[in-house]
């Protein structure tokens, strides 16, 4: 997922600042979520093992389930929101910068976790994301230049984009996990009910905010295969996260997906003439340092409530 992340960032930012046709980011975010609705029924299909049992399962999660699907909508709104505010701030911020303010993140997901999940952080925990805030702080006190891009930016756009990701991450993220982990319903059960209303909602979003350019223009405007490569990257990228959302938990996704700051810095360096500052390179570190103090020994948190089932196991095991 960390590698997916940071080959994202990057070829979305170089889409987004090469002299060409410029591709409607609304669309991307589309086709998007089709793909990602077709590989969860392709795996759905292998899980369940017959067509047979793939349509009673669609039929009972999606058709006969239009409560859930209202649930699911709520996160598949916020997504959508949250990967349009995405292009928004790639196509005004450096990959690098970008990466490192992405991962304010982190303290929005842990409050979202204790407030809706009603879990309590370890003070390692909060002292990492303490950390985490001092490093963003620094990168944005004197940002990081670049020197081989030539299209115009607004810094504070991409800045505002950067802040409702994160309010969107934080949100969404800790929702899903509730849902995911509230039921046995299948992971790619899931994952097809929030798609199928993420599609319906990207694409209100491309009639309501370019539908006469893509009428006039069409769909596929200015789609190059960097293109396609961000959208396969974002699928791919969709669907990790929910299987790291399952097996582990937000804050944890949050913390492995920040290593991807490095990668990024040396591609920004590389292919974007990015100046490294003193001030970003300790920001950067303090990042880094808080993924370590994150990852240092504590309770186990991939699970909502487990002390009423442990303490049920204890008891059987004393009979016995």
């Amino acid at each position: 997922m960390t590698l997916i992340a940071a080959a994202y960032t990057i070829v979305l930012r170089y889409t987004r600042t090469i002299k060409t046709n410029m591709y409607f980011s609304t669309t991307a975010v589309c086709v998007t979520e089709v793909i990602k609705l077709l590989l969860s029924v392709c795996i759905l299909a292998k899980e369940t093992g017959s067509l047979s049992r793939l349509l009673t399962s669609l039929k009972e999660h999606v058709i006969g389930s239009p409560m859930e699907m209202l649930k699911l909508s709520v996160p598949s709104l916020v997504y959508a929101l949250q990967n349009n505010m995405a292009f928004v701030a790639l196509s005004n911020l450096d990959a690098a910068v970008y990466q490192v303010t992405y991962q304010l993140k982190i303290p929005c997901t842990a409050l979202c976790t204790v407030l809706m999940l009603n879990r309590s952080l370890s003070k390692l925990q909060w002292f990492s994301v303490f950390i985490l805030c001092g490093g963003v702080t620094l990168v944005q006190y004197s940002p990081a230049e670049t020197t081989k891009v030539q299209v115009e930016q607004n810094y504070f756009l991409g800045i505002g984009a950067v802040a409702i990701a994160v309010l969107c991450s934080g949100f969404a993220g800790v929702y899903f996990e509730k849902v995911l982990k509230s039921s046995d319903t299948s992971l790619w059960v899931r994952n097809i009910q929030m798609y199928l209303s993420g599609i319906v909602v990207t694409a209100v979003g491309v009639y309501v905010s370019e539908g006469a350019q893509v009428t006039q223009k069409g769909f596929f405007y200015g789609y190059s295969y960097h293109v396609w490569i961000v959208i396969l990257l974002a699928s791919a990228g969709g669907l990790y996260t929910s299987v790291v959302v399952k097996y582990t938990d937000n804050i944890m996704k949050g913390f492995s997906a920040a290593a991807a700051i490095i990668l990024s810095t040396i591609a920004s360096v590389t292919i974007f003439g990015l100046q490294i500052t003193l001030t970003f390179s300790l920001g950067a570190l303090l990042v880094c340092i808080s993924i370590y103090t994150y990852g240092l020994p504590r309770n186990d948190t991939t699970k909502i409530e487990v002390k009423e089932l442990s303490n049920n196991l204890s008891g059987r095991l004393i009979s016995v």
